[in-house]
């Protein structure tokens, strides 16, 4: 049998909050972190998004980082999240024990990269932000900060990337290279994140409004989340904090189209089938679903085609919870699936803010927040472009 891998730790930051307590109360209370543009310099002001709540520099004070040091927000983000994570894990000062990092993200610090690029040109300043841009550095740069990881890597592949880092440490485990991996991604908002999106006319000008027939577009957001994934074996083994299970996970490639998800939801369906799965459960064991739910046209209507083709009769609760934090894109994945954790823990189910009008065919996300029985198994979607699609199944623990 294969080791079961257990959550033993947890950390988020977004704009409902900088840590569980905070994301949690907004949950509860329903309310919103998505409003007006504050931190992202940019022509592009009316567009509503949801920004975390802090300046780089409040950020860095926070973390004891000195003044000067090039640091991006993705970094600074993922950083808070790690702490934590860590700090729940009692991982802070794991310097002896066998723990990977694996982090997803697509802008990396491609913040700095924009606000300094002229420097880099004209007067070559700056350039210590260079070194900060791609994807790797900002992972690197985030477990350099702990000093804890003995191996490290990062996963982009768009709005999947958080989950699919997920499911690599889960692997990670279970193919005995690990005891412990701390899985999940960081992710700001960025000129070229915004303008891309709006490029591609799908950014809402009001706030957005999932699974419902007025449905016009995603708001972006940004922030950070790590989940501590660790063998069964471990976690006993040093009588850890069980936050879960991480019980069955599943990811599909459809490559339907550069950007747009197959009308059929092909690549959504076999993701969550795989899951569910790996998990044993059959549709009806499922009690929530965070649904991928952008916002979109296209992703409500084909993801509520993949739901519908596989829970049948059995549909459980479904709500986005995009309407509270906005797309946080490469990070969503395990930001979403901390809220489920909190989800389960804590015995309620997160609203589908703004909803009101019933999409033709869609499914019907939840507006009531207590549940109908108890909340044993989730499932977090994940959809990324070009039909990389995610799915993750999380369980209440059970000896």
């Amino acid at each position: 049998m294969s080791e079961r891998i257990l959550i033993t730790g947890a950390g988020v930051v977004s704009a409902i909050g900088l840590n569980k307590a905070e994301t949690l109360d907004a949950l509860i209370n329903g309310r919103t972190g998505i409003g007006k543009l504050k931190y992202l310099k940019t022509e592009h002001t009316e567009f509503p998004v949801g920004e975390v709540k802090l300046s780089d520099a409040e950020m860095e004070r926070m973390l004891g980082i000195k003044s000067g040091v090039a640091t991006t927000r993705t970094f600074l983000m993922g950083t808070l999240a790690l702490k934590e994570a860590l700090d729940e894990a009692q991982l802070l000062d794991a310097k002896k024990r066998n723990v990977s990092f694996v982090s997803g993200t697509t802008v990396g610090g491609m913040d700095k990269s924009e606000q300094y690029y002229l420097d880099f040109i004209d007067n070559d300043s700056k350039n210590e932000y260079i070194k900060t841009h791609d994807c790797g550095a900002c992972t690197e740069m985030i477990a350099n900060h702990f000093g804890i990881f003995d191996f490290v890597t990062s996963i982009s592949t768009a709005c999947s990337s958080a989950a699919n880092a997920i499911i690599l440490g889960a692997n990670l485990i279970r193919s005995g290279q690990t005891e412990i991996v701390v899985a999940g991604g960081s992710e700001c908002i960025t000129k070229f994140h915004l303008n891309g999106f709006n490029s591609l006319m799908i950014l809402d000008h009001e706030q957005c409004r999932p699974f419902d027939k007025t449905r016009n577009g995603l708001n972006l957001g940004e922030g950070a989340s790590y989940l501590v994934l660790e063998s069964e074996t471990s976690a006993r083994k040093r009588n850890a904090k069980i936050l879960g299970e991480l019980s069955g996970y599943g990811n599909a490639c459809d490559a339907y189209h550069q950007t747009a998800s197959s009308p059929d939801g092909d690549g959504a369906y076999i993701a969550m089938k795989k899951a569910l799965a790996m998990a044993g459960l059959n549709p009806w064991d499922i009690q929530y679903v965070n649904a991928h739910g952008t916002g979109t046209p296209n992703n409500d209507e084909s993801e509520s085609h993949a739901l519908m083709r596989l829970f049948g009769d059995h549909v459980p609760a479904v709500s986005s919870t995009k309407s509270f934090t906005g797309h946080t894109t490469s990070a969503s994945g395990s930001i979403e699936a901390t809220i489920c954790l909190l989800t389960m823990n804590h015995q309620f189910l997160p609203v589908n803010l703004n909803w009101k009008n019933p999409m033709d065919g869609g499914i019907i996300p939840v507006v009531d927040s207590k549940p109908n029985g108890e909340v044993k198994h989730v499932m977090c979607n994940a959809f990324g472009f070009g039909g990389n699609d995610s799915a993750i199944v999380l369980s209440k623990y059970i000896e």
